[in-house]
């Protein structure tokens, strides 16, 4: 509790620099606004998944979520920065390449869907022409995290937030986690509150509604995580585990805790390695983690981490190869029996493009 104090304390104690940050979004939203600074336009099907605050909201598994949807009736494609990736420039994903080359969300996306295209560009508005070029027969776009970056203008804007940290309620870096302000809320067609608690109801539904104040065109929706069934990391064979099994938890990700949850109720102890955000794995960590997994004397043991992990674990096949690896797969799922609603929304936007 006190810990909690301090931090928060310390944080307010940086608003002032969240003000002259806000300040200077403010300006920078106002000149693309009145057109001083342009956003570029394309008569095609561009959807931008993003958010305002730093941290995940679940976006690499809503971009799965449109391309699931998408990919068997359209040539989908997908386009980010590639963060964290240790090349520069535009690229499109091929059988040779690896999570240093383009990243670890979109090596994800790679990896699960191999006959859908995806590219990394730093600037998006220099990407998606080059996209094109190299795969004229695609027909639409997803931008992941593009939100913020207002040089591309999509046509369906889809922004997330976390239930557990709605941005109504955040303040701006670095006081708060967002790095937007709450007026660019206004620029999405869907707004998504991600991570629900199973058994939010209606109530609590329409007073988050309430105090998102959409827009009369703004649709709101709300999602939960659901975790499929854990499969090995390299030989991707399913594995139902022991309930008295115990779980070394590797995590690298921005927020593990809907992970500990599950794995609460599922086995009978865990231990979790954290590591920073988009981590890269080295051999250091994994003498790291074979020491710790050692250190269980539980027969029933294994080791769990998220796919943007794995992405990254994978080089190690060799290393790895002698310990029980499974990957914890998360998609999202839709509350309220609206999921048909929301995508009837995104074909809709695709197809309006067929009747011009």
């Amino acid at each position: 509790m006190k810990r909690s104090f301090t931090l928060k304390s310390f944080r307010y104690i940086l608003l002032p620099f969240s003000f002259l940050y806000g300040g200077i979004l403010w300006v920078r939203n106002k000149f693309f606004d009145k057109n001083i600074l342009r956003s570029a336009t394309f008569n095609f099907p561009l959807i931008c998944v993003g958010n305002l605050a730093v941290g995940g909201t679940g976006k690499t598994p809503m971009v799965e979520y449109l391309v699931k949807l998408l990919s068997s009736k359209y040539q989908v494609a997908t386009l980010s920065r590639g963060y964290k990736r240790k090349t520069k420039g535009f690229a499109i994903a091929a059988e040779d390449t690896s999570a240093v080359d383009i990243g670890d969300e979109p090596m994800q996306i790679h990896q699960k869907f191999p006959d859908v295209t995806v590219a990394v560009a730093e600037e998006r508005v220099i990407g998606i022409p080059q996209l094109l070029f190299g795969k004229p027969r695609t027909e639409i776009i997803i931008l992941d995290d593009a939100f913020q970056h207002r040089e591309v203008k999509a046509g369906l804007n889809i922004l997330l937030t976390d239930y557990n940290n709605l941005y109504y309620k955040d303040f701006l870096l670095p006081a708060g986690d967002l790095r937007d302000i709450k007026s660019s809320s206004k620029r999405a067609e869907i707004i998504i509150v991600t991570k629900c608690k199973p058994g939010l109801n209606t109530s609590e539904k329409n007073k988050i509604i309430d105090e998102l104040r959409p827009l009369p065109n703004q649709k709101i929706f709300f999602t939960k995580i659901a975790y499929n069934t854990l499969y090995h990391l390299f030989t991707k064979e399913g594995f139902v585990p022991d309930p008295d099994s115990e779980v070394l938890l590797i995590c690298g990700i921005a927020n593990p805790q809907p992970i500990k949850t599950i794995l609460a109720s599922e086995v009978a102890s865990y231990e979790l390695l954290q590591y920073k955000d988009h981590h890269i794995f080295n051999t250091d960590d994994l003498k790291e983690i074979k020491q710790h997994f050692e250190k269980i004397k539980n027969k029933k043991k294994f080791i769990v981490t998220t796919e943007k992990d794995a992405v990254r674990l994978a080089k190690f096949e060799k290393e790895l190869a002698a310990f029980p690896v499974y990957v914890l797969p998360m998609e999202h799922q839709f509350l309220f029996n609206e999921a048909r609603e929301f995508e009837n929304e995104v074909i809709q936007f695709v197809e309006s493009f067929k009747k011009v």
